[in-house]
């Protein structure tokens, strides 16, 4: 049994429903960093969730278990960092040693090969894989591996950008490249879910209407319009379930919410989902008839110093325990 930690103020369970992976990686993060702190941040600041609060909280914490974080992890990004560090500050399109540039996607490549492993693990336990980011990047591995055992599945990501880039920076395992991965890797995965949507270029949008149908983009943008007119969220929330095959994934970036819940994250954009609109997504899922059969959570970043470190790591608890919720209620576990 790997080392594991309490969280949400319980201890972890002898044989887990729900197992956590945290990933402390944020080496490709082009704006800013702070991602490889979140998971540390989300675990500390789960102590402060009310367990009983909403009809997502069915017990999902007595059912999870919180992986300890690999030191090794630690270590490596930092020496990653230190590679491109440099070559971030150039912009989008900087000119980077290639030998540089193959370390790091080969980082890249070892965190996918360890999510990868993980989620098969858990499958094979009959278990629920949760990837705790770090940077987008990190889920790559749990995701191929949720894919190719349940083809056919839906994935739904939450997120202020398409991450559609083949590469950015050089780096083909960024933050920003991740729902192209996913694409290019995942045969498994039939349906992309975009919602939350407000920043890309015009190639990721072409990108994405070149899909045959595969990849649905809701734009905040088009949310915003559609309540202007008069349009109910909850309208809204159903037709973005409606694009869901029966099982799902969540990817989970916490950008795709309004920077209000989440400043310190590392691409903030205006605009957003607020904190009782993805509630309410996330209770019409659980109650659509669908599955969960994996998620992610990435991109929660903590300031620094008090109070910024706390309000981040705060919200990314309670995105968290409804995440769970939703995996609980949605594979029949809540009251087990």
């Amino acid at each position: 049994m790997p080392d594991l930690q309490p969280l949400f103020g319980v201890e972890p369970p002898a044989s887990p429903k729900i197992s956590i992976l945290p990933i402390p990686y944020d080496a490709t993060a082009s704006y800013r960093k702070g991602a490889a702190l979140g998971p540390a941040a989300i675990a500390a600041a789960s102590a402060q969730v009310d367990l009983s609060s909403g009809p997502l909280s069915v017990g999902q914490e007595e059912l999870t278990a919180l992986l300890a974080e690999d030191p090794e992890l630690v270590s490596l990004n930092e020496s990653i960092t230190k590679l491109t560090a440099p070559i971030s500050a150039q912009g989008e399109f900087p000119v980077a040693h290639p030998e540089t540039l193959a370390e790091v996607n080969k980082a890249g490549e070892h965190i996918r090969d360890l999510t990868h492993r993980f989620a098969t693990q858990t499958l094979d336990e009959g278990g629920i894989p949760v990837v705790l980011g770090g940077e987008h990047s990190t889920p790559l591995g749990s995701i191929e591996a949720v894919a190719a055992r349940h083809p056919g599945l839906g994935l739904l990501q939450i997120d202020a950008h398409m991450d559609f880039r083949e590469a950015f920076q050089g780096f083909t395992h960024s933050h920003a490249a991740i729902a192209w991965n996913v694409l290019d890797r995942c045969e498994g995965v039939a349906k992309l879910v975009q919602f939350g949507i407000r920043d890309y270029s015009a190639d990721e949008m072409a990108f994405g209407r070149s899909q045959s149908g595969r990849v649905v983009t809701i734009t905040d943008f088009e949310m915003t319009q559609a309540l202007h007119e008069g349009r109910p969220f909850a309208s809204i929330a159903a037709s973005v379930i409606d694009h869901l095959p029966e099982l799902v994934y969540i990817s989970f970036d916490i950008d795709g919410l309004d920077p209000a819940l989440c400043p310190h994250t590392g691409t903030p954009v205006p605009g957003g989902l607020l904190w009782g609109q993805i509630n309410t997504l996330l209770l019409m899922l659980a109650s659509s008839g669908r599955r969960v059969v994996g998620f992610d959570l990435v991109e929660v970043a903590p300031g620094e110093g008090e109070p910024g470190d706390a309000w981040d790591a705060n919200v990314g608890a309670r995105v968290l325990h409804a995440l769970l919720g939703v995996a609980t209620i949605t594979n029949g576990l809540a009251g087990n």
